[in-house]
């Protein structure tokens, strides 16, 4: 049977991917394999959604749409009756992994985060599952390609986003996706990004509140151009963080930010 989907719509930001061949790709670099649990955002018209399925996949996929939900429900019902596929209808900032997984008594809370996500909310999606949710083991997201070399960035051009996903684990540009694969076409080309092996070990072994750390980053970035002294008055008068009063935030690793709070709120 043929369904007919709607329109997208730009107040959700939907941009419906076409190319099952980036699909494949990014499923590839995402390393899924059968009985692998993912979570996806926004299923939109399912191409995710089925190819993860058709790999043994179980999937929670969170769709706000009213429309695309009730289509999805009915075209993937077989999947929703083996439980194989969650269909959850809600905003994805308003969903709790741990309890969603729990009400559905998945055991196994090892997770992939795979999506085509709204790129409005990226910000707010990474936060999510990287500081505020159950992590998961690896995340896959087509995102906007400027926002994939920005995170992933290596020549010292490090920015508050970069630090606050890097802290976490370690980001990867897979590859780029060309505008025109995407009905609608969105006005930037995309990009996928990957980040494995996540935790939050270096707040733990550190003995760091998140808190305290992404407080400092934010002070120091401030005027990213000044030196970071200008940012953060105890650089100057710490012994221990000489060697940063001729540096600038956006030449720092996230150990370095990791010393520099751990430094200023243990002295």
């Amino acid at each position: 049977m043929e369904y007919t989907y709607p329109q997208a719509k730009k107040s959700l930001g939907q941009n419906f991917l076409k190319s099952k061949a980036v699909v494949s790709r990014m499923l590839e670099k995402a390393e899924v394999t059968e009985g692998d649990v993912v979570v996806e955002i926004g299923p939109g018209k399912g191409i995710l959604t089925k190819l993860l399925l058709e790999k043994g996949a179980t999937v929670f996929a969170i769709e706000k749409d009213d429309l695309l939900f009730g289509i999805l429900e009915q075209e993937l019902f077989t999947y929703i009756k083996d439980k194989k596929l969650f269909l959850i209808h809600a905003d994805i900032l308003d969903v709790s992994i741990t309890e969603t997984f729990l009400f559905h008594k998945i055991q196994n809370t090892k997770y992939k985060l795979i999506a085509n996500i709204p790129y409005n909310i990226t910000g707010e999606i990474l936060r999510k599952f990287l500081e505020k949710d159950l992590q998961p083991s690896l995340i896959a997201l087509l995102v906007q390609k400027e926002v994939a070399e920005r995170i992933t960035v290596k020549d010292g051009k490090e920015s508050i986003l970069s630090i606050s996903i890097k802290v976490y684990g370690e980001p990867s540009y897979a590859f780029t996706v060309k505008r025109d694969l995407f009905s609608p076409a969105p006005n930037v080309d995309s990009a996928v990004l990957v980040i494995k092996k996540i935790s939050k070990k270096l707040f733990t072994e550190n003995k760091l509140i998140e808190k305290s750390f992404f407080e400092i980053v934010k002070k120091g970035f401030l005027h990213k151009r000044k030196k970071l002294p200008n940012n953060l008055p105890e650089i100057k008068t710490n012994e221990k963080l000489k060697d940063y009063k001729d540096k600038r935030a956006e030449t720092l690793t996230p150990l370095d930010w990791i010393y520099i709070t751990k430094t200023i709120f243990q002295d």
